[in-house]
Formats: structure tokens, sequence, C-alpha cells
């Protein structure tokens, strides 16, 4: 077979699918080595962009608007653009493959930091608001890798194949926020507020990532795998709407537990991160500390993320969607809890980081079990939309609450979150019992 095959989505499309050349089954495992070596340069590059930018981005959209208020509207314009693409994305890779809509998600977020930017050397709030959206691409292509990682990988490796890409955005994340300091240091001399210079950073490694991939990655993992999988033999037309992605999602009860799962912990996690920054602030810290706080909770989840992979492949995806509920439960205990202490407070944001790479990893795995070859460029793609819309709406609260209750009610508001999650789980279990 060398070319994916024909649908009425496709049909329909403007430009007809890339051909795939043939690949034989003995080439698979190299193919499957070079797709996930450039999956993790990239992860490595896009995980510095979003994190040397989004470290800030709450204290500079205080700066900017002049009110602690409207600090929360960083994160939640970043998820906005995130999620605003998810679907798009999804349905450009759904006809061109991944590498055409990973090389479009870099672009836009490269430019969206450009517009950041001079936003804030304009003291522009609403034009900082929109160069944050289109900031949020960055994380589209992040989020949409790790499904690109698991296009050709053994069902009972995929969860290992997603989390591989996972901890590969560890070494950036990680080394993004303590590099906020020297960006902003950077551009000092150019007119350039201090806490802006990350973004002026992002922009450049968002290009680096987005040429990469163009170079890199290639043949295009999905239009491989689904040349491999004749998608037609299933009966599943390849839809590549969000109406086709919630026909699959219905149609099956564990994708909706995956999906409450990724949206729950994604929700909760950015919630409580994006305003950690303010909390610490508010009992001294600068932010040299604040990057440190950051980078531990980065590094949780990352890092360990190769651990959750492993777990949920061995003792299955249910056990470890309920070991996030526990460890993002005990994130929000903690740094309710931790007051003018630092300490408590990075040990709260390394315990959310795990639970969200627990959530993250076991539920995106189960997503891709639950649904047919045929709908998951859809059904990945609604996932991205909706755990980023809702993680929008919790980062516009979140701002709303510390202003108004403080930092401690946050954190117990988030807890609540993961109730469906803890809910459906139990039935999920039980049903299998």
């Amino acid at each position: 077979m060398t070319q994916t095959p024909s649908t009425p989505d496709a049909a329909a499309s403007d430009a007809p699918p890339a051909p795939t050349p043939p690949i034989s089954p003995s080439a698979l495992p190299s193919l499957r080595r070079r797709v996930r070596a450039v999956l993790i340069v990239t992860q490595i590059l896009g995980g510095l962009g979003t994190a040397i930018g989004f470290a800030l981005a709450a204290v500079l959209a205080r700066d900017v608007s002049g009110t602690e208020a409207l600090s929360g509207l960083a994160s939640t314009a970043s998820v906005t653009g995130t999620a605003l693409l998810a679907m798009p994305l999804a349905s450009l890779m759904a006809s061109r493959g991944r590498r055409a809509g990973l090389v479009l998600a870099y672009a836009i977020g490269a430019f969206g930091a450009s517009v950041v930017v001079l936003g804030a050397v304009m003291e522009n709030f609403p034009l900082l608001l929109i160069g944050l959206v289109g900031f949020g691409a960055g994380s589209s292509a992040n989020l949409a890798a790790r499904f690109a990682a698991a296009d050709l990988a053994e069902p009972d490796h995929r969860a290992r194949a997603i989390s591989t890409v996972v901890w590969a955005t560890t070494i950036g994340a990680v080394l993004g926020p303590n590099v906020a300091a020297p960006a902003g240091k950077s551009v000092s001399g150019l007119g350039i507020p201090a806490a802006a210079g990350p973004f002026a950073w992002a922009a450049g490694v968002f290009v680096v990532a987005a040429i990469v991939v163009a170079l890199l990655l290639r043949p295009d993992p999905l239009l491989t795998a689904r040349a491999l999988h004749d998608t037609g033999s299933d009966g599943v037309p390849e839809g590549r709407s969000l109406r086709a992605g919630m026909q699959a999602v219905r149609a099956s009860s564990k994708a909706r537990l995956a999906l409450v799962t990724i949206a729950g912990s994604h929700t909760a996690m950015v919630s409580i991160m994006s305003m950690t920054p303010v909390a610490l602030t508010h009992h001294g810290a600068d932010i040299q500390l604040i990057g440190f706080v950051l980078s531990g909770h980065i590094a949780g989840m990352y890092a360990f993320s190769p651990l959750m992979g492993w777990l949920s492949d061995r003792l299955g995806r249910l056990s470890v969607i309920g070991l996030a509920v526990g460890l993002i439960g005990a994130a929000a205990f903690v740094a309710g809890t931790a007051g003018p202490s630092h300490g408590r407070t990075a040990l709260g944001l390394f315990l959310l980081g795990l639970g969200w790479s627990a959530g993250l990893v076991s539920g995106s795995a189960l997503l891709t079990d639950s649904v047919p070859q045929a709908a998951r460029a859809a059904v990945q793609g609604l996932s991205d939309f909706v755990m980023n819309t809702a993680a929008g709406v919790g980062g516009l609260a979140a701002g709303l609450i510390v202003s108004q209750a403080g930092y401690g009610p946050l954190n117990a508001i988030a807890a609540c979150l993961l109730l469906p999650m803890a809910a459906l789980t139990l039935r999920g279990a039980l049903r299998k019992a």
C-alpha cells in the first residue's frame, strides 16, 4: 500500500492525503527508533520554549494589567490558544500527517511569543493576551507529539511509548524556568521588560523545533500507521471533525473515562500551578526561588513519566488513574496548607506534577486503546480541545479565587475536580472485577 486509504472526509478535504511509502514489518523497529529520536529532540525544544515563557506569564500579566485579579488570564489565554488549535491541528494531521501539524503549531507559537513581547513593550494588555493565545500553540505541538509516539507503537508498549516522549520534555521544561532570569536580563538594554524576555527566547526556540520536525520527521508516523493498518477494514469512517470525535467517545465508556482523566488532571494542575508564582511572591519569594519551585514541579510532570508508562502497561490504565487521583489530592492538601513555607509549597507542586503525569500518560494510552485506528486523530484532537478548554476556565477562575479568597481555597476547589475521575475509575474497576 503506497498511500493512505481513500475516505469520505479525505475526499472532501482541500488536498488529498500525502502519499506514504511502503514500510515492511522488518523495517518497523528502525522506523520507531527514528521517529522516537526526532520527537525526543523536538520535545526538549518545545518544553524549553513553553516553560521559559510560562514561568513568568502570570507575573507579566499582573505587571501589564496593573491588577492581580487579571493575572490568571495569562494561563487562560495560553490554554485557550491550545484548545482552539486542537481540532484544526487534528484535522490537518489526519489529512497531511503529524509533520504538517507540528510544524504549523510551532510556527504559530513563535509568532505568538513575539506578539507577547510587543504587547509588553507597548504596555497593551489585550495585545499581550492575543500573543499568549498564539503562544499556546507551542503546547499544542507538545501534546500532539505524545500521540505521534503512539502511532506506530505496539499495543502492550503504547503507554511506554507515550511516556518516553513526555519524559523528553523534562530537559527543556526544567531548564526553562531557571533561565527565565537570564532571559530577562538579556533584554534589559533593549527596552523590553524583564518578565517579557523569556518570550523573546521562546520564539527562537519554537522556530528551531519547527525546522527539526520539517526536515527529520520522515516518513510521517500517522500516515505510515494508517497505511499499515488499513483503516477501512474496521468499518469506521476516517472522521476528522469534532463531531466524529464525539461520536467515537460516546461509543466507548473507556474513552469517556480517559477523556475525564486527561481533562480533570490537566485542569487541576493548571489552576494550582498558574497561581503558585503569585502566591509565592506574597511570601517574599524572588524570581530565582519561583523558578526553583516550578522546576521541581515540572520535574514531577515529566521526569517520572517512564515509570507511569511502565506501571500503566503492567498494572493497567485504571490503577494508574487511581494513583493520579491520590497524588493530585495530596498535592492540593500540601500546597494549600503550606502558608509561608516555601519548602511545603515546593513539595506540593512536585506531587502535583507526579499526579498530572500519571493522569496524562494513563489517560492518553487508554484513549488510544479505546477507539479504532480510523477515529484516533479526531478523538485525540477532541481530547486536547476539552482538556485545554477546561484548563482555560480553571486558570481564569484561579486568579479570581486567589484575589478574593486566597491560595488555600484554590487548592481545595481544584481537589474537587478529582471527584468525577474517582467515581468513573471506581465504576470501571467494579465492572472489570
